[in-house]
């Protein structure tokens, strides 16, 4: 009952519950899409013109200026901004350089700020996947440039688990697509960050967190993934952490993937599921009016995500399909630096275009892609 409350209040009033989508003002210059201290990002658009060549500077001056000011200004953590920053970057850490500590530094900071909160309001709203972003990025950090598990990852990890639910999930929203629109998601950032972390799970030895990964590991085997995306996040963590698909399922889920990429070369997240079967489906309406409804583009955000989980699931890089796709992203990087895609929300920030931009990195640093370093 609570969270069908809060998304009615972010569908009719988000100003009441935060500012993640400011409006437009009535004159002036347009918000932007962040904003704190010296850092002002334009919200992106689609037509923003594409980059006469790929820069790695452009794109990770706006994931590291996009990670700041969203923690600076809004001061959480969340699964659109910061928390793709900090289950990213550092996989990025040995292509392009250790990213910046102190994004581990705020990450802990609010870890200690959440230890101080009830129970029972950890339980509300944005808190449960606020907690599942702490655990991963702390993991990642750890896999990635510690490389070994820090007291504050194996915290994060506990104190993600003390809020699960009886039924192995953490809830959802169902209002705020693909990351706050279903229960799938934020299980199977859980899932991958119990593997990210450095022997944590080999290791444990408490029974009662032990009982809670077995209840994780069993909602992810047993239950349907809602649509084609929750098919691709479940693949993705089983690539992590084994053994919530059977083989012929992987196979079936890799084979899906494919199917679905496009003849320039790209995948589009709107072709993942219907618009209706996102969250509760409040954002269909938005969806289907979109002019490009019929004919739905290739965005970054899926075409990244998508060359993640076929390289981690053993598509050798260069499979024509995933050649095709290398070509795709590197000639549809904008100017800016950012690699767009539509919010499947709202057209006033975009947010997705952060982890529409932090995914294609790595997509092609898997592929052996990334051009030289400016």
């Amino acid at each position: 009952m609570r969270r069908s409350l809060f998304c009615a209040l972010a569908a009719l009033a988000p100003s009441l519950i935060s500012s993640a989508f400011p409006a437009e003002p009535a004159a002036g210059k347009p918000e932007p899409q962040y904003k704190f201290g010296d850092i002002e990002i334009a919200v992106p658009r689609g037509d923003d013109p594409l980059a006469t060549k790929l820069s790695l500077a452009k794109a990770l001056t706006y994931l590291e200026h996009g990670s700041t000011a969203w923690s600076g200004a809004r001061n959480c953590v969340s699964c659109h901004t910061n928390g793709i920053y900090m289950t990213v970057r550092p996989a990025l850490s040995s292509a392009l350089g250790t990213p910046s500590v102190e994004h581990r530094d705020y990450f802990v900071a609010a870890l200690r700020k959440k230890q101080k909160e009830s129970a029972s309001n950890l339980k509300k709203g944005t808190n449960p996947e606020q907690l599942i972003y702490l655990a991963a990025g702390l993991a990642e950090w750890d896999r990635h440039v510690a490389g070994k598990l820090s007291p504050e990852t194996d915290e994060a990890l506990r104190f993600m688990f003390s809020v699960q639910r009886d039924d192995g999930t953490w809830g959802a929203l169902d209002c705020w697509p693909p990351y706050e629109s279903d229960s799938y998601h934020p299980a199977t950032v859980a899932a991958m960050a119990v593997a990210a972390a450095p022997g944590w799970l080999a290791n444990l030895k408490d029974d009662k967190v032990l009982a809670s990964v077995e209840k994780l590991k069993k909602y992810l085997r047993e239950t349907p993934p809602p649509h084609d995306y929750g098919r691709v996040l479940l693949l993705w963590a089983d690539l992590r952490l084994p053994g919530l698909l059977a083989d012929s399922q992987r196979a079936e889920f890799s084979a899906l993937v494919l199917k679905h990429q496009r003849a320039d070369g790209g995948w589009s997240i709107r072709n993942f599921a219907a618009p209706e079967a996102w969250g509760d489906g409040r954002r269909a309406e938005k969806l289907r009016a979109e002019p490009e409804f019929q004919t739905t583009p290739s965005d970054g955000h899926m075409t990244g995500l998508a060359v993640i989980v076929l390289r981690e699931a053993g598509v050798a890089k260069d499979d024509p399909r995933l050649v095709k796709a290398v070509a795709w992203l590197k000639a549809n990087q904008r100017e800016s630096g950012v690699w767009w895609t539509r919010s499947l929300n709202t057209d006033k920030s975009h947010f997705i275009t952060y982890s529409s931009t932090a995914f294609p990195l790595l997509a092609l640093s898997l592929c052996d892609a990334l051009p030289p370093r400016e």
